[in-house]
């Protein structure tokens, strides 16, 4: 009966997102309100359990995700982007213009959420397809891969992020691990598969082509540009691999794990991006300030969203269905990455949005983590990969690769969703191996 009752709430879930359209805040809330008072729950304790699972949540992730997104919008719109993906195809050169997209799109991606990357990174791919007579979608799948597969693989992204304090993951070994998982699957589901699209003639339409938005502005150098951005990854993956090399109270391993603590990692590249890519370029600080401003008042519904699913867990936690679904999860034969893969995959197809199929099957999973001798840092990267699974016309960035590229739904069915799909199974097949070698 328990297990039935969570059921009925992630239907009724579904059906209030998807069919009516309700913000889905307000719809994790109701969800768990009524979870937990089925479940047992005096009204008022479903309640209280409401309030710590958000508070629970948000007094881990605030900081991380409200840097991250000062972080993206000081590197678009100091023109760091522009730089990045300008000097790396002038590295790689026209021939290999693919993986030059494709290093940029994931270096421009770990900072940047993904619908902002999209936008600054799109037209840019028209102009570069337009300049060199390549197929339009030859040169963008491997960026659009790359931009997917930091969004739903690696933090600092909301879902992942998330998820990491949710399993009580390491942070700098997910980032390794994810790294690890990411490249296959970007190298499959960009060069690989975009070879398959070249059959198709999309026909941007024109004001989405072009690059004035940096003309004539000074910007960063392509170095400065790659560390700032990369900073936060630098800093992190630096204490993870130190805490390998060294033990106890090791200078450097204690110096690693202050630089390499999320909240500082993001808050020492905020700094660096304010000073490296706006004050020295000649922006005021008044100008940096009001964008960091914009950066944070676009990540408002993502936290609320991020919130009610920390509510949602909250209450499965003391109503004793995490509990319930541990006992039985215990006598499956079923590998837990996979079921948790499943979970976010199902709940993706009917949602829509990556980041509440993830945060949702995160709850849901919970149990497998703390009970199974499984690996956290996985399970993220599992839930995580299949959260991107087979985006259709309820995904928004269904709607925005359709009509950046001005294709037809068929087109983006057969383009996109592809895509989506492949890069979801190279993640869990990536998973799985890589959980045979650590084991």
């Amino acid at each position: 009966m328990p297990l039935i009752i969570v059921l009925l709430g992630i239907v009724l879930l579904l059906i209030l997102i998807v069919v009516f359209k309700l913000n889905a805040f307000i719809a994790f809330v109701i969800v768990s309100l009524l979870v937990g008072i089925s479940e047992g729950l005096p009204v008022i304790a479903t309640v209280d359990a409401i309030k710590s699972g958000i508070g629970n949540i948000m007094s881990s992730l605030i900081i991380i995700l409200g840097f991250g997104a000062m972080l993206g919008k000081l590197v678009a719109d100091s023109g760091a982007a522009y730089r990045i993906t300008t000097g790396l195809v002038d590295a790689f050169g026209i021939k290999n213009i693919q993986f030059a997209l494709m290093v940029t799109g994931f270096v421009v991606g770990i900072p940047m959420f993904y619908s902002v990357g999209f936008v600054i990174l799109v037209p840019l791919v028209f102009t570069m397809a337009a300049s060199t007579k390549l197929p339009l979608l030859y040169v963008g799948i491997p960026m659009l891969a790359s931009l997917s597969v930091t969004h739903g693989y690696l933090p600092p992204h909301p879902a992942p992020t998330a998820i990491v304090d949710m399993f009580q993951a390491d942070m700098g070994t997910t980032l390794i691990y994810g790294i690890i998982v990411a490249i296959p699957a970007i190298l499959v589901a960009g060069p690989l598969l975009s070879g398959y699209f070249k059959k198709y003639d999309p026909q941007p339409l024109k004001e989405f082509i072009g690059t004035e938005t940096v003309a004539g502005q000074k910007t960063p150098s392509l170095g400065v540009s790659l560390v700032v951005a990369l900073s936060p990854v630098i800093l992190i993956g630096f204490s993870a691999l130190a805490n390998l090399w060294f033990e106890g109270d090791h200078p450097i391993l204690v110096i690693a794990n202050v630089l390499g603590n999320p909240s500082i990692a993001m808050l020492i590249a905020v700094l660096a991006a304010i000073y490296f890519l706006g004050i020295r370029n000649g922006h005021k600080m008044g100008e940096l300030m009001n964008s960091i401003t914009k950066g944070v008042s676009g990540i408002t519904m993502v936290l609320l969203i991020i919130a009610g699913a920390g509510a949602f867990k909250q209450v499965l936690i003391e109503s004793g269905v995490s509990d319930y679904i541990a006992g039985l999860m215990k006598e499956s034969n079923m590998s837990p990455l996979f079921l948790a893969w499943l979970i976010a995959a199902v709940i993706r197809v009917c949602v829509g949005s990556a980041t509440v199929a993830g945060l949702t099957s995160a709850g849901i999973a919970m149990p497998l983590v703390e009970s199974l001798d499984v690996s956290p840092e996985l399970m993220v990267l599992a839930v995580g990969s299949g959260s991107l699974m087979l985006s259709h016309v309820n995904d928004s960035g269904f709607w925005l690769f359709k009509e950046y590229f001005n294709l037809s739904i068929k087109e983006t069915l057969s383009t996109w969703t592809v895509m989506e799909t492949t890069v979801s199974v190279m993640g869990l097949i990536g998973v799985l191996i890589l959980n045979l070698i650590i084991n």
